[in-house]
């Protein structure tokens, strides 16, 4: 136990305790000079969890750069595009290994005062607390670089484990955790002050860990589909599962600079409605924007065959966006609810969740930008306000010089302020994600408490809930969105190849019709099918995820193909995404997007050996490119 406890303070008293001196301080005890015995499980546990919701400095390059990106939540240069910054993974990974120092000293803490006798009657509850989150840790950073420690980060040079090591392990370690939690032990109140998710109400963390047993053995659905069924049904069958708003996973942000700070408060961080969400947004379950607006809005209203302006020399066309060279001069005929809701449209000024970061400029006030040509004059000028269009992805060339409006705070849908004041309540599971992953697996033929039909719908119904958004008659809508795919469970009619929509010349003035064509996902069954029930299944579980749980989102794009993405524009070639050209940008393929983080540098240079291992698990090269064992492969 001194071992224990000598390593685990030299590797957090430089900052990993900063959250939890204030509750040390309140008892008056020393935690470096106390003894074995005087120590308490519970700090430990709080010191991670809290630790974990990022301090600003580590959000902002995780949490929005790589997996918001990834999951194309928000636009970015960066992971989208095969980008890769060094300092940004180091910094992520020396933290999430702390917060898993701090997981594993708990645990040995608390097996120390059971052997010894030493016990307050929730010890050992609190052993499976820890045991649950650090499962919830170790699947998270390995989703992010696949192989990694399963007993590290209390020696110096830990042993690599492969992925499917990792996931039997913590698979098991929450089979057994929720199995021996007692809901009935009674608590203290200072123990509930000590735990930020759940106030230590044991049953709701029984929940959690049978929740999470889903999502990590749905992960294995397409690899190991015989563990994942097994593992599933047998977490399903408790019917002990986070299904209902009070028993959600989430933890009280605040404002300042801490760990508890926003994860998406960064003010010069743009947080614009991406490409990905606008075409899955639009039109889909066919609620009129004139239902949910006001009537000052309704003249910027288009119709329902309204593609926009064209302007083709001003916005990229070489990606397989369906929307691509078109410019949304208005409102949404039909738009999911949650889309307004999520995103503020420009020149909403009087809108109290309109954002005004950073809030050093004026950019978020000004609607007014204009397009140029080659010498620099004005091509055209645009007034944004009232306008619903996406930020542009990859290498927009010569015409994104030319373009001083598709990536412009004031011109972009830009996140809602409610997100971003540190003053929500970060998100960790939601009952949605329960609900939805018993729809796929109930569509898959596993033993599920309820219907694929009843999963699904009861999914939709409880994030609807979570955005206070009217349901209306959006389950029965049988309206395609731009990737051809409906919300109506027995609507699984393809659309049509093509369909026809008016726009207008951009340059001209002139009305003009175009031939649209829905986009193939080559990633999903050759792109020959887009209105399946599972494409409806993750279409509906993406929106929902948004914007707390952007990894998972990732995570189901790896494992999956769905929903559907457009592949970053190469109006230039991309250095960091050789694979993707001006002559295969019409395809899918898993080597267009990011699959993982490279290991830091620091690794190979302080534990060649583990590296080295890690790599060789890995089965392919330290890449962004190189898909984790339970993803997609090609």
């Amino acid at each position: 136990m001194k071992n224990i406890l000598r390593k685990s303070w030299v590797l957090m008293a430089a900052g990993l305790l900063l959250t939890s001196c204030n509750d040390f301080e309140e008892i008056n005890v020393n935690p470096v000079a106390a003894s074995a015995d005087q120590v308490q499980v519970e700090y430990f546990i709080n010191n991670s969890i809290i630790n974990a919701q990022m301090n600003p400095d580590v959000a902002e390059r995780s949490f929005i750069l790589y997996w918001k990106v990834a999951a194309h939540y928000q636009e970015g240069s960066s992971l989208s595009a095969g980008g890769y910054n060094d300092g940004w993974t180091t910094a992520y990974y020396n933290q999430v290994a702390s917060w898993l120092n701090a997981a594993n000293t708990a645990i040995e803490i608390a097996n120390g005062h059971i052997s010894s006798g030493n016990t307050q009657p929730y010890t050992e509850n609190l052993l499976q607390v820890a045991r649950i989150w650090r499962a919830y840790l170790m699947s998270e950073m390995s989703d992010n670089f696949g192989p990694i420690p399963i007993t590290a980060f209390q020696g110096e040079n830990p042993e690599f484990s492969s992925e499917k090591e990792v996931y039997y392990y913590v698979l098991e370690e929450l089979t057994e955790a929720s199995a021996k939690l007692d809901a009935s032990v009674a608590t203290t109140e200072g123990l509930r002050k000590l735990d930020p998710a759940y106030a230590y109400d044991f049953a709701n963390w029984r929940k959690y860990a049978n929740s999470l047993r889903l999502r990590l053995a749905m992960r294995l659905s397409e690899v190991d589909p015989d563990k994942a069924k097994a593992e599933f049904e047998a977490a399903a069958a408790t019917n002990d599962l986070i299904m209902a708003s009070g028993d959600m996973f989430k933890v009280k942000e605040k404002p300042g600079w801490d760990a508890l700070t926003g994860v998406m408060s960064r003010e010069w961080n743009s947080q614009y409605l991406s490409q990905t969400l606008f075409n899955t947004y639009f039109n889909l379950g066919g609620v009129a924007s004139e239902k949910q607006l006001g009537a000052s809005y309704h003249a910027a209203i288009k119709p329902a065959n309204w593609m926009g302006q064209k302007f083709e020399d001003h916005f990229a066309t070489k990606t397989n966006n369906p929307s691509a060279g078109y410019w949304f001069n208005g409102l949404p005929h039909a738009i999911d609810p949650r889309a307004y809701e999520a995103f503020i449209i420009p020149g909403d000024f009087s809108n109290p969740n309109f954002s005004n970061y950073p809030s050093w400029t004026t950019n978020a006030r000004n609607t007014n930008r204009q397009l140029l040509d080659d010498n620099g004059n004005v091509v055209k000028e645009i007034n944004a306000t009232n306008t619903w269009n996406p930020a542009g992805n990859g290498s927009w060339g010569a015409k994104g010089a030319k373009n001083r409006v598709y990536s412009f705070q004031g011109t972009i849908p830009r996140m809602s302020q409610e997100f971003r004041g540190s003053q929500s309540e970060r998100v960790f599971f939601g009952p949605w994600e329960t609900y939805f992953l018993l729809a796929e697996a109930a569509e898959r033929g596993w033993n599920t408490p309820l219907s694929g039909q009843e999963a699904y719908e009861a999914g939709i119904l409880s994030n609807f809930e979570y955005w206070n958004v009217p349901q209306n008659d959006y389950l029965s809508s049988e309206e395609y969105n731009r990737n051809g795919t409906s919300v109506s469970w027995n609507h699984t009619a393809e659309p049509s190849a093509t369909y026809t929509m008016q726009y207008e010349n951009g340059y001209t003035g002139a009305t003009e019709v175009a031939t649209i064509k829905y986009p193939d996902n080559h990633l999903y069954k050759n792109g020959n099918v887009k209105n399946d029930r599972l494409t409806k299944i993750i279409t509906q579980k993406y929106l929902a995820q948004f914007p707390w749980l952007p990894l998972e989102a990732w995570n189901d794009h790896r494992r999956l193909g769905l929903p559907f993405f457009e592949n970053p524009a190469v109006e230039n070639p991309l250095p960091d995404l050789p694979a993707l050209t001006s002559a295969n940008y019409q395809n899918s393929s898993v080597q267009f997007f990011p699959q993982r983080l490279k290991y830091p540098s620091s690794l190979q240079n302080t534990n060649p050996a583990g590296y080295m291992e890690a790599v060789k698990f890995l089965g392919g090269e330290d890449a962004v490119a190189t898909p984790l064992w339970w993803a997609k492969q090609k």
